[in-house]
């Protein structure tokens, strides 16, 4: 853990900067983590696609370590979060800690992004484009009392950016289960289009508001179980969200946002706090939003 009075800004870093995960060096090395075509067909039919191993145990307790130190307030990192909530949550009576910017401030929530497994199976699922980073977000529900992320879009919150080409990966620091509040997936939603976006973090079926008879006739969640260390991807317009926590058991996941290489910045605004403004309609690039992957055929055009 960093000691200084203010922690080292790691944004500045474009590529690993730990021992963290092993960097395959060609590309026969890299096929290892190619996602078959029956996983990328899969995710283009229902929206996304779960089970992905993502971490070995050891890399989970050190990210879980990490995360211990970060969520205090206190920490010297603290003042590199874009967002830091040590509870988002609307109801009183429950805790949902949500932050962005991990990545910033530690090795381990640094490094996740340069992970082969993560950033080649991101190229597949974007199209074999270029991946480039967007946000990174932090989730935990405590055990007995942990709070609902209500049902939701992630691009509704990212209309900021276009064209809409994002991805997500959600990936379990803990086991998740219907017990502990894991993730749930309408499976299919991402064809309905964009909706209006609830509060993330109050009421649960805020979102049903805005449906269709069609859509809510289709609203059939589905349970994202996953063993720590695994992940799910799912698509921009994928309807998702989870239920409260009240088992003995804490749900604590970290969540890379991506997109495509060539994403536009659609705002004159903030893009996240604290981050130099993108002009409308310029790349979206530099220090905040470094590219993690280049297809290889896109290497060979260089």
């Amino acid at each position: 853990m960093l000691t200084t009075e203010k922690a080292k800004d790691l944004s500045g870093y474009h590529k690993p900067i730990s021992n963290f995960f092993k960097q395959p060096s060609s590309p026969q090395e890299w096929e290892q983590y190619k996602l078959t075509d029956e996983q990328v067909n899969f995710f283009h039919e229902n929206g996304y696609l779960s089970n992905i191993k993502m971490l070995e145990e050891w890399q989970v307790d050190k990210l879980n370590d990490e995360l211990a130190a970060i969520t205090d307030p206190e920490h010297a990192g603290n003042h590199l979060f874009y967002e830091f909530h040590s509870n988002e949550s609307a109801d009183t009576n429950t805790t949902l800690f949500h932050a962005l910017g991990a990545w910033r401030v530690t090795e381990g929530f640094h490094d996740v992004l340069w992970n082969p497994a993560f950033v080649m199976a991101a190229s597949q699922l974007l199209g074999d484009k270029g991946v480039r980073f967007w946000h990174d977000q932090l989730f935990c529900k405590p055990a007995h009392h942990g709070g609902v992320v209500a049902w939701h879009q992630d691009y509704s919150y990212w209309t900021r950016t276009t064209p809409m080409q994002h991805l997500t990966c959600w990936t379990a620091l803990d086991d998740a289960s219907t017990e502990n509040g894991c993730l749930y997936y309408v499976p299919k939603s991402h064809q309905w289009g964009l909706l209006d976006k609830p509060e993330l973090a109050g009421n649960m079926e805020g979102l049903l508001d805005y449906l269709t008879e069609e859509q809510k006739a289709k609203f059939k969640p589905v349970p994202i179980e996953l063993k720590k260390g695994y992940a799910t991807f799912h698509h921009p317009l994928m309807v998702h969200g989870s239920y409260e926590n009240k088992s003995n058991r804490s749900r604590r996941a970290f969540v890379l946002n991506v997109f495509a290489d060539g994403t536009l910045s659609d705002t004159n605004n903030e893009l996240l706090q604290g981050v130099p403004v993108v002009d409308k309609g310029e790349k979206m690039e530099g220090q905040f939003f470094p590219l993690l992957f280049q297809p290889f055929s896109e290497h060979a055009k260089i």
